[in-house]
C-alpha cells in the first residue's frame, strides 16, 4: 500500500517532469504547500493526457469516465495520484467540482475542435484553465479577511489568459491535429483560412493571419490584467508563486505580439535560464 509520503514524491516527480513552465513557480511555495500543488498538477496533467494522447476516441472517453468514478471515491483509491489528491483536499480546501470540469473541457477535445466566436472560447478556456487557476488558489489561501469570491474570480481570469497564451503559441500543432480554437466568426473577419503549407509551417501569404495573431494577443493582455488582481489577496510565498505562473506565460505572450510569425514554424518556449529570472523576479515582486 502507498504511503501518503510515497504519494506525494510520486506527485512532486510527474511535476518536476512534466511542468515545464509551472514547476518554477510551484517550487518557490513551502514545501506543505508545494507537495499539495504538485498532487493536484499530477491529476491534471493526467487528465490532459488523455485527451492529448492517441488513444480511440472512444477509449479517451472511458478512460475520463474513469476519472470521474475515481474522483467519487477519492478516499478508497490506492493510485498514488489520487492519494496525493486525498490528502491535500483534508488539508486544504480543493474545489474538486473544478476537476470535473477539467474533465468536461477535455471531453471538447475529443476529435476535431472547431470554436464558433470568442465567448465559447473563453467558456472553453474556464473549463479547462480557469478551473487549474481556482485549484491553485486553494493552496495559496487567501490573506485578505471577508474575500466574497473575488480572488476566486480572478484566479479563473488569469487562467483563461494563460490558455489563451498556450492557444496561440499552438495554432500550428493544433491544426495538424485536427483542433482549432481561434474563433471562427473572427478568422472570417479578418479573411484567414488555416492551412499549413507543404512543409508543414503555417501559410499567411497575405500576412493576415500575423496581423488576428498579433490582434488575439492584445485581447489576452487584457486577460493577464484582470487575472493578476489575484496577487495582492496572497501572502507572499504565494504571490511569488502566482508571479512566476503567470510571468513565463505572460513573457511567451509578449514574444508573440511582438513576433506573430515565430509560432508559424515551431512551438515557442523559453529557455530554462529565462524561466528562472522569471521565477527570481517573482521572489523579488517585480516578476510577471
Amino acid at each position: 500500500m502507498t504511503t501518503t509520503s510515497e504519494a506525494y514524491r510520486e506527485a512532486v516527480e510527474i511535476t518536476r517532469s512534466e511542468a515545464k513552465n509551472f514547476y518554477y513557480g510551484i517550487r518557490l511555495l513551502p514545501p506543505a504547500k508545494r507537495d499539495a500543488l504538485c498532487a493536484l498538477y499530477a491529476l491534471a496533467r493526467r487528465i490532459d493526457d488523455i485527451g492529448d494522447g492517441d488513444l480511440p476516441v472512444a477509449a479517451k472517453q472511458a478512460a475520463l469516465s474513469d476519472v470521474r468514478k475515481e474522483l467519487g471515491r477519492l478516499d478508497d483509491s490506492t493510485d498514488p495520484v489520487y492519494a496525493a489528491v486525498a490528502d491535500a483536499a483534508r488539508r486544504y480546501p480543493v474545489p474538486m467540482e473544478a476537476f470535473e470540469e477539467l474533465v468536461e473541457g477535455v471531453e471538447l477535445d475529443l476529435g476535431q475542435v472547431r470554436i464558433g466566436d470568442f465567448d465559447e472560447l473563453v467558456h472553453y478556456c474556464r473549463l479547462v484553465a480557469g478551473s487549474v487557476g481556482r485549484l491553485c488558489l486553494s493552496i495559496f489561501g487567501r490573506e485578505r479577511a471577508h474575500d466574497d469570491g473575488t480572488a476566486s474570480t480572478y484566479a479563473d481570469q488569469l487562467g483563461i489568459a494563460l490558455q489563451q497564451t498556450n492557444i496561440l503559441r499552438d495554432v500550428r500543432e493544433d491544426l495538424s491535429n485536427g483542433r482549432i480554437y481561434l474563433p471562427a466568426d473572427e478568422l472570417e473577419r479578418f479573411g484567414i483560412h488555416l492551412a499549413l503549407d507543404g512543409t508543414g509551417v503555417l501559410d499567411d501569404p497575405q500576412g493576415r493571419l500575423a496581423g488576428y495573431l498579433r490582434y488575439a494577443a492584445a485581447r489576452a493582455e487584457d486577460w493577464y490584467s484582470l487575472g493578476l488582481r489575484l496577487v495582492p489577496y496572497l501572502d507572499w510565498r504565494s504571490a511569488a508563486s502566482c508571479r512566476a505562473m503567470a510571468g513565463i506565460y505572460h513573457h511567451l505572450l509578449t514574444r508573440i505580439e511582438a513576433n506573430p510569425v515565430a509560432v508559424y514554424d515551431r512551438r515557442l518556449s523559453l529557455s530554462a535560464g529565462e524561466k528562472a529570472r522569471v521565477a527570481l523576479s517573482s521572489l523579488a515582486g517585480v516578476g510577471g
